[in-house]
C-alpha cells in the first residue's frame, strides 16, 4: 500500500569515513526537517552554513563530473551525494537535513549505502502531518544519448529496469528489474557495492578520482576477475549498485516517482540528464502531481499566518521545492464586492496580487524550521500586468516558480488562470523575517 503522509527522521545520526574521490575526513549528520522541505544539505565547515537543496535545479551536469552526482549553488559545492539520497528516499525519507563538514560524504566503509540504511534505521522514520505527493508518469518520457538510453512510463507503483553491458566477461551483460519497496530496497538494492575496472584506476586518478577508494570499499574487476578478497553479494551485483545510483539520482525531482524506469548504460551524468527531461515531462503534460496533494484551509492555516479577512488561498494544489500551485474562489460575498464597482464588480488587482504573494508564501513557509515564529514580508512587485478582469464566481488558479532564494530573501515569477486563461503575472519578492 502506498504511504499517504510524508516522513521524516526520528533523530539525529552520523557517519565518519572518507570521501572516495576527494580522499578527505568527512563526517556526515542526518537530522530531522519540517513537513514539505524537501532534503536539504549544509556545509557546516562554511561561514554560515550554506545550505543547498537536494534539487535538480543545483545538479551540474558536466563531463567532468561524470564518476559522482554534484550539487552547486552560490559558489558551494558538493561531491558525491547519490549515496546519501539513495539512502534516504529508499527508505521513504522526504524530508531531511544532511549535514557536511566537507564538501564530499563520507563513502561507507564496503562501497554500497548499508551503512547509511543502518544508522538512519537506528534513528527512526516518523510520519509528518502532511500528504505525500508524487510525480506520475502519464506518457511516456525518452532520453538517448549515443548508447544509453533511459526511459519513463506509465505504472501503478514504482518500478526500475536495469541493463548494463561490459566488455569486461567478469561483469558482461547484466539485467535487473524490481518493484521498488522499502522492503525491496533493503533487501536488493542498499547492499550493492561501487565497482571499478582496473584498466580505469590510472586515468581515475589523473583526473583528480578515487583519491579514497580502496579495496575495502570498493569491487576492483580486473581482465581475470575480482581483485578483491571478497565474494559478490549478488551475482548481478554489478547492475544492482547501478540501479542505487540512479535511485539516488532519480531523488533530485523532490519527490517520489510513480512509474516504470528503464535505464540502459547509463551512468551519473546521463541521470541528471534524465531527471531534467521529466521536470520537462511536467509542462508537457506527460508527468503530473499525483496522490494526497492538497492542502485544504484547516492545513493552509497551520502554515501561514494570514486570517480572515485576509486569507486569500482556498487550497494548495501542488507543491515541490520550486513550485506551488494554489486556488482562490472569489465568491459574490467577498466584502470588497460590496464597493469595488457596484452594479460590475471585478476583483481588485492589488487583491489577486496579494493571493498570489500569499500562495509564493505557503511554499517559502512551508520549507523552514520553526514556521511558527516566521512571516513573510512582501518587499517588491516588477512586471506585474492585469489581462483580464476577474468576476464573482471566478476560481483563480495560482502557479508560482521559485527563481531565487539566498539568506531569506525570495523571488518568484507568478501567473495567475481563469479557466485555462492568463488574467494577471507578476514577480514578486519576498522577504523571511522573525516575528
Amino acid at each position: 500500500m502506498e504511504r499517504t503522509h510524508q516522513r521524516t527522521l526520528g533523530g539525529r545520526s552520523s557517519y565518519k569515513g572518507i570521501g572516495i574521490h576527494t580522499g578527505r575526513q568527512s563526517t556526515v549528520a542526518f537530522a530531522p526537517a519540517p513537513a514539505n522541505s524537501g532534503i536539504t544539505f549544509k556545509r557546516v565547515d562554511l561561514p554560515g552554513s550554506p545550505a543547498i537543496p537536494a534539487s535538480i535545479a543545483h545538479a551540474v551536469s558536466s563531463s567532468d563530473i561524470a564518476r559522482r552526482t554534484t550539487l552547486s549553488l552560490n559558489g558551494v559545492r558538493i561531491f558525491t551525494v547519490e549515496h546519501v539520497l539513495a539512502a534516504l528516499v529508499g527508505l521513504g525519507v522526504d524530508n531531511a537535513i544532511v549535514e557536511l563538514d566537507s564538501d564530499e560524504p563520507a563513502e561507507p566503509i564496503d562501497g554500497s549505502c548499508k551503512p547509511f540504511v543502518d544508522i538512519l534505521t537506528e534513528s527512526g522514520i516518523v510520519e509528518q502531518d502532511a500528504p505525500v505527493q508524487r510525480l506520475e508518469i502519464v506518457e511516456p518520457i525518452a532520453f538517448t544519448e549515443g548508447d544509453v538510453h533511459l526511459a519513463a512510463s506509465p505504472h501503478d507503483g514504482f518500478r526500475m529496469s536495469f541493463t548494463i553491458d561490459y566488455a569486461n566477461p567478469t561483469i558482461g551483460s547484466q539485467f535487473a528489474s524490481f518493484e521498488v519497496t522499502e522492503e525491496t530496497f533493503l533487501e536488493e538494492i542498499a547492499p550493492a557495492r561501487t565497482f571499478a575496472l582496473e584498466s580505469d584506476v590510472e586515468a581515475l586518478k589523473q583526473q583528480g578520482l578515487i583519491k579514497g577508494g580502496s579495496l575495502e570499499n570498493a569491487i576492483l574487476v580486473g581482465e581475470e576477475g575480482i581483485v578483491n578478497e571478497m565474494p559478490l553479494r549478488f551475482p548481478d551485483e554489478f547492475v544492482r549498485h547501478k540501479m542505487l545510483d540512479l535511485l539516488g539520482d532519480l531523488a533530485l525531482l523532490g519527490m517520489p516517482v510513480k512509474g516504470h524506469v528503464f535505464a540502459s548504460k547509463a551512468g551519473h551524468a546521463t541521470n541528471v540528464k534524465f531527471v531534467q527531461a521529466i521536470r520537462e515531462g511536467i509542462r508537457e503534460g506527460k508527468v503530473r502531481y499525483s496522490g494526497t496533494t492538497s492542502w485544504d484551509i484547516g492545513a493552509i492555516e497551520q502554515v501561514m499566518p494570514h486570517r480572515y479577512p485576509f486569507l486569500f488561498v482556498d487550497r494548495i494544489l501542488e507543491l515541490d521545492d520550486r513550485r506551488v500551485v494554489g486556488v482562490k474562489n472569489f465568491t459574490m460575498n467577498e466584502w470588497y464586492f460590496v464597493g469595488h464597482f457596484p452594479g460590475h464588480p471585478i476583483a481588485p488587482a492589488v487583491l489577486i496580487i496579494e493571493a498570489m504573494a500569499q500562495v509564493g508564501g505557503f511554499l517559502l513557509l512551508s520549507r523552514v524550521e520553526e514556521r511558527e515564529k516566521k512571516l513573510v514580508y512582501f518587499t517588491k512587485i516588477e512586471d506585474a500586468k492585469f489581462r483580464q478582469p476577474v468576476r464573482p464566481g471566478d476560481s483563480v488558479r495560482f502557479e508560482l516558480e521559485l527563481l531565487r532564494l539566498r539568506r531569506g530573501t525570495c523571488k518568484m515569477r507568478g501567473s495567475a488562470f481563469v479557466r485555462g486563461e492568463l488574467v494577471a503575472d507578476a514577480v514578486l519578492w519576498s522577504q523571511v523575517v522573525d516575528r
